[in-house]
């Protein structure tokens, strides 16, 4: 009789074929250690075996937009909560009880959206799944009007709502939302579900334009707004508070671990639709809450960047004068209308090469996008200069990129001058 121990499971023998799908493909992913220096950011330091004892490197890729990870003020709120709480929640919010930390954050993020509730999720990518499935299985009948290009959490909830009807309206396209939403029943509870910045392609979404078509055919609002809090509007609100569009939206959703530079989601909304998700929502119900330190340090990086307009004023200076360097060298960049800065390939492997010789012989950290991130042949670099890079830093990466796209032929070469005789 054959022993157990070697029967092998199809799942081992489907890993082992995926694998080596994907990297055929040029998109099986790698690690790349990096220690982020707190006090030199954007400076990490690179280990591994080749490096003992590690060496500097400017890091362009960063989702704290504003740096706000390092702040001391930031930093010392997370050790002072520790001191005070502990290291770890104890448990969920209704098994060991909420903390004060908590309570506050959430009424911060509530009048920062202008709505009367929040609600804090472990993360960004839960407060999304966690809330669209609890909403679209509230009630039978729910029809979701999603964007095409909206973020996997979100099509996760929208996917793990079963009985709920789904609607894909091209990117953008408020004709072809028009016409999916008119053609519905009308007397279906309808949510029209998108983001504000697009993270991939930088686009911006016509909020007011979205929150009219709403009103006409009675639908309900979701905005995902992650890469956008912290960064835009007066305070930091988002591109609903810049629009002055904020109280047309009835949910908004965003993360403490972008332009907060912490960790953690959350979403604001009325007190009655907050109270229901909190009631409901498996992803918030059955997990651990956020620890105090994340808590504190996340509840003083909102209140400075509430405060300190300078930081957003900063970010967009630099991407301004990252944008003006990669136009005078001639390098391909799209032009966004958001702090995101895209240099297309074009191509899986490639893309994972330029970003690896950016590395490798320059000390600059780039992350290639591949797909599934991006569909296939729209392959980039995605780029994010902060208030901390500096004009220096700025110089090296343009060189370096110049160089090495001319040299993997995304770039012609460069003209040769003539010497005078």
């Amino acid at each position: 009789m054959a022993s157990i121990k070697n029967a092998r499971h199809p799942f081992y023998e489907h890993c082992h074929t995926a694998l080596n799908e994907i990297r055929q493909q040029g998109r099986y992913r790698t690690f790349t250690p990096l220690a982020r220096l707190a006090d030199r950011f954007p400076l990490y330091e690179e280990e591994g075996p080749a490096l003992p004892e590690g060496r500097e490197v400017v890091v362009w890729s960063t989702n704290d937009y504003l740096g706000m990870g390092v702040v001391p003020e930031v930093q010392e709120a997370a050790i002072a909560a520790i001191r005070e709480h502990g290291v770890g929640a104890g448990g969920t919010r209704n098994i060991a009880g909420t903390s004060p930390l908590h309570t506050a954050l959430e009424a911060e993020l509530a009048a920062l959206h202008g709505k009367e509730a929040g609600l804090l999720f472990v993360s960004g990518y839960v407060s999304n799944q966690a809330s669209l499935q609890a909403i679209l299985t509230s009630m039978p009948g729910w029809i979701c009007f999603s964007d095409q290009l909206n973020h996997a959490s979100m099509i996760a909830g929208i996917k793990g709502a079963r009985g709920a009807q789904t609607v894909i309206f091209a990117h953008n396209d408020l004709a072809d939302l028009e016409a999916k939403l008119a053609a519905a029943p009308a007397e279906a509870p309808k949510l029209i579900a998108f983001e504000s910045v697009y993270s991939m392609d930088g686009d911006v979404s016509d909020i007011a334009g979205i929150c009219a078509l709403a009103r006409k055919y009675n639908a309900l609002t979701y905005l995902d707004e992650v890469h956008a809090v912290g960064l835009y509007g007066e305070e930091g609100g988002g591109i609903a508070q810049r629009d002055g569009v904020a109280d047309e939206v009835d949910i908004i959703e965003g993360t403490l671990a972008k332009g907060f530079g912490v960790h953690g989601g959350y979403i604001t909304a009325s007190a009655g639709i907050v109270d229901f998700l909190r009631s409901t929502a498996s992803g918030f119900i059955f997990t651990t809450s956020l620890p105090p330190s994340v808590v504190g340090a996340a509840l003083v990086s909102v209140r400075k960047v509430r405060a300190e307009g300078w930081r957003r004023e900063k970010m967009f200076e630099r991407v301004n004068a990252f944008r003006a360097r990669l136009r005078a060298a001639g390098v391909p960049f799209t032009m966004t209308p958001s702090h995101i800065v895209p240099v297309p390939i074009g191509d899986a492997e490639l893309c994972k090469r330029i970003c690896r010789r950016l590395l490798v012989e320059y000390g600059q950290y780039a992350t290639p996008i591949n797909y599934p991130t991006v569909p296939q042949g729209t392959e980039r670099l995605r780029l994010t200069p902060g208030p901390f890079h500096t004009d220096e830093m700025m110089d090296e990466m343009v060189q370096a990129l110049a160089h090495l796209l001319r040299q993997e032929g995304v770039m012609p070469p460069a003209r040769q001058t003539e010497n005078a005789a």
